[in-house]
Order: structure tokens, then C-alpha cells, then sequence
């Protein structure tokens, strides 16, 4: 086997397209869409919001009235499958405590 570089470039991070599915993965989720905010069980979870090339993302911590949020920048789509996994393994945590 040689020592070849591979000098394959990614595509470019599609931020509008990441936004919609990720959208479409919280509404498969469960979560009702209210603005940016993501609601489970009448409370924001989840806030979604485009900046420029990249997203914002806010995930709570827990369900709250006033939750403590951790933020995300997501500027490529690893970024955005990482939040999408925690954001199912937090789902999945907070119906196991209810």
C-alpha cells in the first residue's frame, strides 16, 4: 500500500439544510416547535436559531420552567449529528425520571 495522501474535501456545511433537519429530528422526537424554542411537555428543551454559516443551539440540561442551557455551535454536520444524539439520550433520560 502507498502512503498517498488523500486530498478529498469535505462539502461544505450546509447550515439552512442542517437547520431543517434538524428541525425534522425534533418533531420526530416528540417535541412541538413554538418560534425557535422546542417544547416537551409545555416546556422549551430545545432552542434552534441560524447565524450566518452556522447554528445556535441551546439544550437544557432538564425540563424547567427556567432550565439551565448548555449552547452548541454547530458549524459542520458532525456537529450537528452529536447534538442530535445527545439531545436523544437526554429525551430518553427524562422519561425514565418522569
Amino acid at each position: 500500500m502507498s502512503d498517498d495522501a488523500w486530498d478529498i474535501a469535505l462539502p461544505p456545511f450546509d447550515a439552512d439544510n442542517a437547520l431543517l433537519a434538524l428541525k425534522r429530528f425534533a418533531r420526530d422526537q416528540g417535541l412541538a416547535e413554538r418560534s425557535e424554542d422546542w417544547l416537551l411537555a409545555g416546556q422549551a428543551v430545545l432552542t434552534l436559531a441560524l447565524d450566518g454559516a452556522t447554528i445556535q443551539a441551546r439544550l437544557a440540561k432538564r425540563p424547567a420552567r427556567s432550565p439551565e442551557w448548555e449552547a452548541f455551535t454547530l458549524q459542520s454536520a458532525p456537529d450537528a449529528r452529536r447534538l442530535q444524539d445527545e439531545l436523544r439520550r437526554r429525551l430518553l433520560r427524562w422519561k425514565d425520571d418522569r
